[in-house]
């Protein structure tokens, strides 16, 4: 009778262990690929492209607030991104609520600081009150109105419907800072809160386009 062949050790267990490890393995590679592929979407999640002027978008519900100072009067008007160009411009998207405002609030003081010429520069702030809490979209425009009448120079937008956060595919409750040279090509773009660096880099090329 023929001997049997035997098993040494754990030689079975320690095969199926292997097996499970390496399964394992692939699973948790194939996740990480999966993540670093898609990671770079979910950062730069808005279609605002460099050097192309910003995606065509209008608002119609409420728009630019224009002030009047001899009769201390606000009116809205039509706004379209069709009338970007003409300046050099910094655009400064928020959703209405504070702490979007606050997102960027170093930007905009180093802005005032840097004393840019008027006639070659402007800030156009667009507030989404589509994106705001509950209840204070009517304070949201009484602090807008407050500040059109502090500064008639800089340019507010009012979008109740959310149109140019659809439009440029923009975060919820954030802010984003867009560059325009006065072709109104964009010349730096970002959805969040700006970098100290950022803040500087930002400063230093509105020095350098309003020279163009």
């Amino acid at each position: 009778m023929k001997n049997l062949p035997t098993f040494r050790g754990k030689c079975p267990t320690s095969l199926s262990t292997r097996i499970s490890l390496q399964g394992h393995n692939m699973i948790k590679n194939s996740l990480l690929i999966i993540s670093l592929i898609f990671t770079p979407l979910l950062v730069s999640a808005h279609n605002i492209q460099d050097n192309q002027r910003v995606p065509p978008v209008g608002v119609r519900d409420k728009g630019e607030l224009d002030y009047d100072k001899t009769t201390n009067q606000f009116n809205y008007k039509n706004w379209n991104s069709s009338q970007l160009p003409g300046k050099t411009r910094v655009i400064q998207h928020i959703a209405g609520r504070t702490s979007a405002k606050e997102m960027n609030a170093p930007l905009i003081d180093a802005i005032k600081q840097a004393n840019l010429p008027r006639e070659r520069y402007q800030t156009t702030t667009i507030v989404n009150t589509d994106d705001a809490i509950i209840g204070t979209a009517m304070f949201v425009r009484n602090s807008i109105e407050s500040s059109k009448r502090e500064f008639p120079w800089s340019q507010f937008i009012i979008d109740s419907k959310g149109n140019v956060a659809k439009a440029w595919g923009l975060t919820e409750k954030s802010s984003a800072i867009v560059v325009l040279d006065p072709q109104g090509n964009v010349k730096f773009v970002k959805d969040g809160a700006l970098t100290s660096a950022e803040v500087q880099q930002v400063i230093d090329q509105l020095h350098q386009l309003v020279q163009q």
